[in-house]
């Protein structure tokens, strides 16, 4: 039985794949990948944020070989060393406080809430337990976080949805001041919306936020899922606003391609969980611990991180280009460091993933009409270039092909 027949009869449909053109990836290594008949594929989805250091980086590689030698799963009720430092690394880099470790970014949100409405409740008021959050907001599949993400489209059928949620538009300051009232507990938002389409929040808004929260004894969290760990130039996107949030939540890039979240809280809201309020089986697993350290290892003490920023404006200088050349075709160009938006002017997004991935290039459609890239931070001036040529190929057959018009 052939894999594509696997999938139809054993895997849940849940993810959009075209069975003519669905890749069966068998290797990668760096910002590249192998299908099944050898074919190179130039990664610029990067496991939708998660390859920060590309495949299989070798001090990723040793730390997981080592670990599984040694130790790989014990329950949470017994200490391990790798859990503890990776805490240690986190709060130091961000809070200062503690850390509760789950398994993707939708387990990190949720404790974040169940932290926010614990203390909230503790220290203001029973009755607080509203999270306001903005629209084209995404925090996660469950229930909880499919309801605090601001987009019908992913609550649809999953009624009732939990109380306890308010929408406000992003980057409206004004919107969310008039949607506090006296049953709000918490404001969430992304200092990025990426799954929204590449927006980035303006400084005045996330610290008009952080006044806002600190006139009305509310916690400010964020969302960092996949803005956080160096994807747009700093460790945490918030270090680029002047302001720290009370909660902060981590995913995608911290495993290096495990799975492994992480909430932080402050200290003073460390408090609000205390023994059985909240935890995970596999929460914080001494292989994923032993991985995450060496994706922070790699970012903060070989000078990863520092090349983020150079590296984005390459390629922002590079889809300028493209833009010139081809007027009218690109209609914005958003995002900051190595998570970018492009935005296409009446051209089928997803008609353009497929056609660069036939020519080799892997980018990611959302929505009808914004390409995604997410390309890992190891990647080349090279690889930069073969982008932008692959890209521009794409878009420039788009007037004679009418299906792509939308």
């Amino acid at each position: 039985m052939d894999i594509q027949t696997m999938y139809e009869n054993f895997v849940m449909n849940t993810y959009k794949r075209d069975p003519r053109k669905t890749l069966l990836i068998k290797r990668g290594s760096g910002a590249r990948v192998w299908d099944e008949n050898g074919k190179e594929f130039l990664d610029f989805v990067g496991g939708l944020a998660v390859n920060a250091l590309g495949h299989c980086h070798p001090r990723v590689v040793e730390a997981i070989k080592q670990q599984a030698d040694e130790l790989i799963h014990t329950s949470n009720l017994y200490y391990t060393e790798n859990q503890a430092e990776l805490a240690r690394r986190i709060s130091k880099s961000s809070l200062k406080g503690q850390v509760f470790f789950s398994n993707s970014g939708a387990e990190a949100n949720e404790a974040a809430i169940k932290a926010a409405r614990k203390y909230v409740k503790d220290n203001y008021g029973k009755e607080r337990y509203k999270i306001i959050t903005a629209l084209r907001s995404f925090h996660g599949r469950t229930l909880a976080t499919i309801t605090a993400t601001g987009q019908e489209r992913f609550q649809k059928g999953f009624e009732p949805l939990p109380e306890g949620f308010v929408y406000a538009p992003f980057n409206d300051l004004e919107a969310f001041k008039g949607a506090v009232d006296d049953e709000t507990c918490a404001i969430m938002v992304e200092p990025l919306q990426g799954e929204g389409g590449v927006y980035t929040a303006e400084k005045e808004f996330i610290q008009g936020l952080r006044q806002l929260c600190d006139e009305n004894n509310l916690l400010l969290i964020f969302d960092e899922v996949q803005s956080g760990m160096g994807r747009t130039g700093t460790l945490w996107a918030y270090e680029q606003y002047g302001v720290e949030p009370d909660i902060l939540t981590s995913a995608k890039a911290l495993g290096g391609g495990l799975p492994i979240s992480a909430t932080v809280c402050k200290p003073e809201v460390s408090s609000a969980l205390g023994p059985g309020d909240h935890a995970s089986t596999f929460g914080g697993n001494p292989v994923a611990c032993r991985a995450a350290l060496a994706v922070m290892g790699a970012l903060l003490d070989e000078g990863l991180l520092a090349e983020v920023n150079r590296k984005s404006e390459s390629l922002q200088d590079k889809l300028n280009k493209i833009s010139s050349d081809l007027p009218g075709v690109i209609k914005e160009i958003r995002g900051r460091g190595l998570i970018l938006g492009i935005e296409l002017n009446g051209i089928d997004a997803p008609s353009v993933q497929m056609e660069c991935q036939e020519k080799g290039l892997l980018v990611n459609a959302i929505g009808e009409n914004t390409i995604r890239i997410l390309p890992p931070y190891v990647i080349s001036e090279e690889d930069m270039e073969e982008f932008a040529r692959i890209l521009k190929e794409t878009l420039e057959t788009g007037d004679e092909k009418d299906e792509r018009k939308i």
